[in-house]
């Protein structure tokens, strides 16, 4: 498989599931601020935090107020990481495989970005966002579904879902990291009812809250943390979704289990068996912020060693001018 094409499938498989992220958060933090007490940038500055353009959104915005973070999560096209600039990037990278793909999948990205261009004239969304939320989080799945039913389960089908799963995996990280060190008001709200209903709103934020209330029932921040860091069953767990990262990379090379044959393989194995034997007791006693970040900062080596191995350009060894 070329280079150039394995490159657009990863990356527009990440840029769909970076949008419906994207989509998830402020759905739940509009609903989360009915409940919750405080300023506008005290409950919406958070998600800036969240898609990590804390920068870029104070040098074009006054004020972190519900309108102003919605705009620029959803339909600022000079944000990188927004809904918009998400769906545009999967789209052209779409196009550029559109003979590997199928002409559903096509059909299904073309709609939801052309739903999102035009939803972003109309005022209506930014008062009312659940219909449209929700609108997005139905297209992402039924791409997903496509995906599965209409493409040939192969290389390109294994790229498409390592980059998913990578995505996943980043965005459950940075949710957890932000409530953990930057939601909660004071510690002493912590074990009262602001507390529970932020943590509701992170499992929210995964579609993980009636599945983690069948599995342990009364909210706890440790059991939550462990549910959605730990858990090897449920898809948006981290866990899960490095171990199907890993099936998908070894899929790829053709290696077997236990075995790797790249950088890669070995960064990613590596960071899937710490996961693996590690305690959630473990985690919270280390500090759960510098767990978090240490493990994005390792995610980001995996994404990193992948680009080189499978994307970057490399001279043709033996040729010379």
């Amino acid at each position: 498989m070329l280079s150039r094409d394995a490159n657009s499938m990863y990356w527009m498989s990440r840029y769909i599931e970076r949008a419906e992220n994207v989509a998830r958060t402020i759905e739940v933090n509009s609903h989360m601020t009915l409940d919750l007490p405080g300023e506008e940038h005290t409950q919406w500055g958070p998600l800036v935090t969240i898609a990590g353009a804390s920068d870029l959104f104070s040098t074009r915005y006054d004020e972190a107020n519900q309108k102003n973070v919605i705009h620029f999560l959803a339909f600022d096209r000079d944000n990188p990481n927004s809904i918009i600039s998400c769906l545009g990037a999967a789209r052209e990278n779409a196009r550029a495989v559109r003979s590997s793909i199928t002409s559903e999948m096509w059909e299904q990205i073309n709609r939801m970005y052309l739903y999102v261009n035009e939803t972003s004239t109309n005022a209506r969304v930014f008062e009312s966002p659940h219909e449209f939320y929700t609108r997005l989080k139905l297209g992402s799945h039924l791409f997903l579904g496509i995906t599965e039913v209409t493409m040939t389960h192969g290389e390109g089908w294994h790229f498409c879902r390592l980059g998913r799963a990578l995505e996943r995996a980043d965005q459950a990280t940075r949710l957890l990291d932000v409530k953990y060190f930057i939601l909660l008001p004071t510690v002493d709200h912590v074990g009262l009812s602001v507390d529970d209903i932020q943590w509701a709103a992170v499992l929210r934020s995964g579609s993980a809250f009636e599945m983690y209330r069948r599995q342990y029932g009364v909210i706890a921040p440790d059991k939550v943390v462990e549910f959605l860091l730990l858990d090897r069953e449920f898809p948006r767990a981290v866990l899960y979704s490095l171990n199907r990262a890993e099936e998908s990379l070894r899929a790829i090379t053709g290696s077997l289990e236990g075995t790797f044959q790249s950088v890669p393989e070995q960064r990613l194995g590596q960071l899937r068996s710490d996961l693996t034997y590690m305690r959630v007791e473990e985690i919270i006693a280390s500090g759960l912020h510098e767990f978090l970040d240490n493990f994005q900062k390792r995610l980001i080596t995996v994404g990193d060693a992948i680009y080189d191995n499978f994307f970057s350009l490399r001279p043709v060894s033996g040729i010379h001018p």
